[in-house]
Parts: structure tokens; sequence; C-alpha cells
């Protein structure tokens, strides 16, 4: 066993040191004795968690997560005056959709005087936890989070319910939650109506990655196809990251099962192209033997062959926007709405 390994598995002592007694704050020692490592441990996965073997992480994290812990450094700012940093959360690096969120964060934070610190949460709800307590060990003046599993995240911490957060892309329940976004529910009904009005009666809808955004568009979908008197049954789910190619992957999957489908939605503009390509491998004309409408108008939609119809979202006005409202809360400032929605817009295009 190295030497590293040997002090991640060391166990130590349960007993609370004198300052935790005292204060009746979570201590980085309680953390340790909860996961059973060194006090020099969780701090190193705190501020380097690469350093640290992925079963101690999850130990530490885990304990973090249970005791509420929020590191001194973090504590005493709160305590305070907030530092100029933002912690911003997001899915991915590598999709459009994102990289324009956090280029309207990026315009508005500049203007404002501030930083933001930007985590890759991959979907996963551990990397999530994970990110929020190392984002407290850098005393963020607030978050913006891009779902609701992180809010949640954050709220369910009650050293972290003072901070201030706005959700992004998704709306919240009420005002009480500031939110900026569009409803997804109402993108995919939109889509369906449009289906339906355009005279398709068999139309199919293709999905991966199913985060609860998506889900939210089927459910909006479905919908719209009940309330058309059409079935909204043939549907092909899968919960793996979305790319082009898993688009022509699932269309085919669509037409072994359904070989009279006339339209397809799919859930975003990436599995609307390869769907699109693989018609054409096919032969299949598009719009006249199967519609395919997408989502989110990425750049090369329009510019498709035939063009792809699909809903625009306000992705960096949801970023700037968002910014703008965190940054309002810092500053004591009235927000009039805490909903805030920006809405919608359906592209019809030529391949519906």
């Amino acid at each position: 066993m190295s030497k590293r390994a040997a002090q991640d598995s060391k166990p130590v002592s349960p007993s609370p040191q004198k300052g935790s007694r005292a204060t009746g704050r979570v201590t980085i020692t309680d953390v340790a004795a909860e996961a059973g490592v060194s006090s020099m441990t969780v701090s190193r996965a705190l501020k380097t968690p690469a350093l640290v073997q992925e079963q101690s992480r999850e130990r530490i994290f885990k304990a973090i997560d249970k005791l509420g812990y929020v590191p001194n450094q973090a504590a005493a700012t709160l305590a305070s005056a907030r530092s100029q940093v933002i912690g911003v959360l997001v899915p991915s690096l590598t999709n459009a959709v994102f990289i324009e969120t956090l280029s309207g964060i990026r315009d508005y934070l500049a203007e404002a005087g501030y930083q933001f610190l930007i985590g890759e949460t991959g979907y996963a709800r551990d990397k999530e936890a994970q990110l929020i307590a190392t984002y407290l060990a850098h005393a963020p003046a607030g978050f913006l989070l891009s779902s609701s599993e992180q809010y949640e995240i954050l709220q369910s911490r009650p050293a972290s319910r003072a901070i201030p957060a706005v959700r992004m892309f998704d709306l919240g329940r009420g005002n009480d939650e500031y939110s900026v976004g569009f409803s997804q529910t109402k993108a995919g009904y939109a889509v369906a109506r449009h289906l339906a009005e355009r005279g398709y009666r068999r139309p199919a809808f293709i999905a991966a990655q199913l985060d609860p955004r998506m889900m939210k568009r089927r459910e909006g979908f479905r919908k719209g196809l009940q309330d058309a008197g059409i079935d909204p049954a043939v549907e092909v789910l899968l919960p793996l990251p979305t790319t082009v190619d898993m688009g022509a992957q699932l269309l085919r999957r669509v037409l072994e099962t359904r070989p009279d489908c006339d339209a397809v939605f799919c859930c975003n503009d990436d599995l609307a192209l390869g769907a699109l390509f693989e018609c054409q491998r096919q032969g299949i004309a598009v719009p006249g033997r199967l519609a395919i409408a997408g989502f989110n108008d990425l750049s090369w939609a329009a510019c498709a062959t035939p063009s792809i119809t699909t809903v625009i979202t306000p992705r960096y006005d949801i970023g700037y926007k968002s910014a703008e409202m965190l940054i309002r809360q810092l500053r004591g400032e009235e927000i009039p709405k805490g909903r805030l929605d920006l809405g919608f817009e359906l592209a019809v295009r030529e391949s519906t």
C-alpha cells in the first residue's frame, strides 16, 4: 500500500475537537472522523480532489453532505463579507447550448465586477454534490445552477441555504425560487401541435440523456398529441449522452418498430441532424415521407438541407438575465419577478 493510500484509509477518532464543541459548527475534524480519513485528506479532497483516491473521496463528500459541513474559510466570509466569485454549474462544456449560456453569464458578471468558477457535472448527481461542496470552500457570493437537482442539493445543506442562487433553463415553482428560463413542457406541446396541424398522424419521439428537462419536453409533446386525438405511444428513449450518430440509430429503431411513422420529434438538434442523415442514407424524403423536428436551434439547423424545424431557446439571455438576477440579490435590490419566463419560439422550416 502506498504512503498516500495508507494515509487516506487511516482511521480517525470520532471525538470532536474543542472548537466544534465550543461553536456548535461542524469542523473538518468531524468530517474526517465520519469518513474515516485524516483531516489533511479532507482538506486535499476539497482543494485538489484528483489527488485523493476515489473511494476516500466518496466517503468524504458523503460525510460533508450528511453533516452539512462548510469549510471555515467560507463560514468566515459568509459571516462578514461576500467574495466576488460566483459558482456556476453546467452539465457539459462541449455542448453549444451551455457555452452560449456561459457567454451571457460572463458578459454580465464582467460588467458587475464579479468572476466565476465553472463546474461540469456530466448530469451526475454525485458530481453535482461534490462540486457544490468544493465550491463552498472558496466562499462563493452565490450560485448559478443549471438544474432543479443542483438547487435541491444546495438547499439541503443547512449552512448553505443563506447563499443566493438562481436556477437556469427551467422555471421554479414560484417567485420564492429565483429562476430564469422557459417552460420545457410548453415547448414540447408546441411541437406536437405544429405536427398535428400539418397533418401528421403517426409521429414519434426520440430522446437521449433523459435529464429532467428532456422528460418535460416529452411530457408536453405527449399532451399535445393527445389533445389532437393522436396516440403518443411511439417513442425511443436512451439514457446515454446525445450524439449525431445516436440520432441515426434511434430513427432506425423507430422505423423498425413503426415503419409507417410519418414524423419524429427529436429532443435536441444533434439527434435531429442524425435522423436527417439517416433519412438521406436510406433515400427517405424529408418532409415528403418523414418530417423531422429538433430542439434548441443550434447554428447549423437553419443551414441543413432541408433546413430543420426546431425550437429556438434563449440560451445567451438565460445566462445574462440569471447573472443579473443573482447580482441584484447580492446588492439587496428589489426583484419584481423571481420567476422570469423568457419564452421560446418555434422556427418552422423545410423539414416539416
